[in-house]
């Protein structure tokens, strides 16, 4: 059931929320200090003590919980320290609620802002009652009540989460996000295309072709994902590596681009109307474009002969394309114009650079490097200059690990890759200064080629 909807109030009484417009947290000042932050477990107000009922108010909780450690804004204090007992307490301050709480406890312990929220589950709904407040200014920054269906307990939080953010710094969150990945998780030995929650949660298959997919992308509008599969030809028997078209609204697939050869690394233009990709029809691998219907547009790169030319990746603005070539006898990453006019090689160090990404705004563009016998990622301007290394690992036997693949948040914030330091290739994902790094995927499977949705 989806989120249905959301009500916002704030105290009319004792207790004034703040103007809307202030920012609490400017978001260069959190890289060197982080905001102390409290927020006790949530209450259970409704008279239901089901194992399903407290399942989902414990799941609202550390969805929150991790949203907001991820954020990289907050150090959460340890409930150790609390000097009243928030379950005993009311979720308003005193005097304005007969059992409220008092902000000398928590301006003792130095918090600068507290959470306190409680849920009450009815007929298979649960309503979220939560304030956020400014300890310092005994103020609120907001109060919002959320009712969804139980099933909705993850969505309610991330949205929460996303409130406090935007509140806080006045930008949006990422985590209503989704990605997209190829991965043997539910084929054996063969690879599928999954839908799943940023954080891992909600895995969704939406390919079903027993044999190799990859190379997932996902339309800017969020409406649709490029992927690439190796499907077996009914003439030949041979298999071909065509690009198909998946309608997340309707489930609908349809085959895109299935000319001889390869068919691949699709990224799309910013309206969703077109997509870049590798064609090699026999004969080298070129940047071509063409429409939803399949057909061809333009061709964007002509060798050099014997050259490839593949994963094209555009720009927020529709302005540039990115991708790798190996026609100076190394594949290194280049830019270009959408037209295929003004190509521009940028990077020249290491042994072999591909998988460009942009980031949001088109300043920076991340991609996978090998600089001796493993792949790490790395961030650089748009002209390849001010690179800087976001990974680093190492395997438990002490060789370095493959990082691969970047893709970028929705707020250009996080830099997220595949890596297979534990020896399966594993979703990751670090800030966009590579300070702070966090694991997805937590099983035995492994993932390629992840991308991250651009949209909420």
């Amino acid at each position: 059931m989806k989120l249905f909807f959301i009500l916002t109030f704030l105290f009319s009484t004792a207790l004034q929320a703040q103007s809307s417009n202030e920012i609490y947290i400017k978001i260069g000042e959190a890289r060197t200090k982080k905001s102390l932050l409290a927020f006790p477990t949530l209450q259970n107000l409704s008279s239901s003590s089901s194992t399903k009922d407290i399942a989902a108010g414990n799941e609202i909780f550390n969805v929150i919980k991790n949203d907001l450690e991820v954020s990289t804004y907050f150090q959460l204090i340890d409930k150790a320290a609390f000097l009243e007992d928030p379950s005993k307490k009311g979720l308003k301050p005193a005097p304005s609620e007969a059992n409220g709480f008092n902000f000398a406890s928590w301006k003792q312990i130095g918090t600068e802002f507290l959470i306190l929220g409680g849920y009450s589950t009815v007929g298979g709904e649960i309503t979220l009652d939560i304030y956020l407040y400014e300890v310092s200014k005994s103020a609120l920054v907001f109060g919002k009540k959320y009712k969804a269906g139980i099933s909705s307990a993850r969505k309610v939080a991330h949205t929460f989460a996303n409130d406090v953010l935007k509140s806080l710094t006045g930008k949006e969150g990422m985590y209503l996000s989704k990605i997209t990945v190829a991965t043997n998780k539910n084929s054996g030995q063969s690879r599928e295309i999954f839908v799943m929650d940023w954080d891992g949660a909600n895995p969704i298959q939406i390919s079903n072709h027993n044999s190799i997919a990859l190379s997932p992308a996902w339309s800017p509008d969020g409406k649709k994902i490029a992927y690439t599969a190796y499907v077996q030809r009914a003439k030949t028997k041979l298999r071909n590596a065509d690009l198909f078209l998946f309608d997340v609204t309707t489930g609908k697939r349809q085959l895109l681009s299935y000319r001889q050869g390869i068919n691949s690394g699709a990224s799309f233009s910013p309206d969703s109307q077109n997509v870049y990709l590798t064609i090699s029809q026999g004969n080298s691998p070129n940047i071509y474009k063409i429409n939803l219907n399949g057909d061809i547009v333009g061709k964007l790169t002509n060798g050099p002969s014997g050259a490839m030319n593949v994963e094209p990746a555009a720009s927020s603005d529709g302005r540039k394309l990115a991708f790798s070539s190996d026609r100076p006898g190394r594949t290194m990453i280049y830019t270009m114009n959408t037209d295929g006019s003004s190509v521009k090689r940028i990077t020249f160090a290491g042994q072999f650079n591909a998988s460009p990404a942009w980031s949001p705004d088109g300043k920076k563009i991340a991609f996978a490097g090998q600089t001796g016998s493993n792949f790490d990622i790395f961030v650089m301007n748009e002209d390849g200059t001010g690179m800087i290394r976001l990974t680093s690992a190492k395997r438990e036997n002490g060789r370095p690990a493959n990082n691969e693949d970047p893709t970028w948040s929705p707020d250009g914030r996080f830099v997220m890759y595949t890596s297979d330091r534990t020896g399966k290739s594993q979703v990751y994902f670090s800030t966009a200064d590579g300070a702070e790094e966090r694991r997805v995927t937590l099983d035995n499977y492994n993932y390629y080629k992840v991308k991250w949705s651009q949209n909420q």
